[in-house]
């Protein structure tokens, strides 16, 4: 079974009613939520915890981590971004959500200011799927719709994408790479963009299915891990 955490840094749920009243488990226990429903091990990690959840036991347990974070990046300790980081080289898959865009972690694997345009103006989006035959793309039709989101606008200061899975379309006329695969060493990287945390995004079930399947996608390769350093030859090197 995958083991899947879900970090959330947990502020607006205690600060905004209205997102309260959105996600009363916090946007963490939302996702943890239809990830158990779709059969996977879902546990969270949130911002205030002992070293914000995200022990050496709890990441050496984890083959996908999901991270969601808007309002407290600067608080997300240096020694623990070290910690994600290293596990994703190592195989660990990692999805980031929405304005985690903007993450210690993500920047530290794009390596990027990973700037964008934005605008929270109650807009329809509308998700593109640009790449049909993409597992993470299983089981959606041509475009996810969505009533009201917050907009993100080109240019996102990313580096090219491996694979382009979908492309936001929003009412102000701006369009977003907004479903986004990376590899870094052995691990693997989605961005999605959706989510803003006033509105029922994570609720919406094609978002959901998005989501599930990105895990998947994103579950460790099982083989042996490549060693680094010096190597003694495979075969006998005949002196010249």
């Amino acid at each position: 079974m995958i083991k899947v955490t879900v970090w959330n840094e947990n502020r607006h749920e205690k600060k905004n009613p209205l997102v309260g009243e959105i996600y009363p488990d916090g946007i963490h226990g939302a996702i943890a939520g239809f990830l158990k429903e779709a059969g996977y091990e879902a546990g969270t990690a949130t911002l205030d915890e002992p070293e914000h959840g995200l022990t050496d036991e709890v990441l050496n347990h984890t083959d996908v981590l999901i991270w969601w974070g808007h309002l407290a990046h600067g608080e997300v300790q240096d020694e623990v971004v070290q910690k994600v980081q290293q596990r994703v080289l190592d195989g660990m898959g990692l999805i980031v959500l929405h304005s985690g865009h903007f993450s210690k972690i993500f920047k530290a694997l794009m390596g990027t200011s990973c700037d964008l345009k934005w605008r929270e103006a109650d807009e329809k989006e509308r998700l593109w799927v640009v790449a049909p035959s993409h597992p993470i793309a299983a089981g959606i039709g041509e475009f996810i719709e969505l009533e009201k989101e917050e907009m993100y606008g080109e240019h996102f200061d990313i580096p090219a994408p491996d694979e382009l899975i979908f492309t936001s379309w929003f009412e102000g006329g701006e369009v977003f790479r907004s479903g986004c695969t990376f590899t870094r060493g052995n691990g693997k990287v989605f961005y999605f963009r959706p989510g803003h945390e006033t509105y029922p995004t994570y609720h919406n079930k094609d978002i959901q299915r998005v989501i599930t399947n990105a895990v998947k996608w994103a579950q460790p390769v099982d083989r042996n891990r490549p060693v680094y350093g010096n190597a003694q030859p495979l075969e006998k090197i005949a002196a010249k």
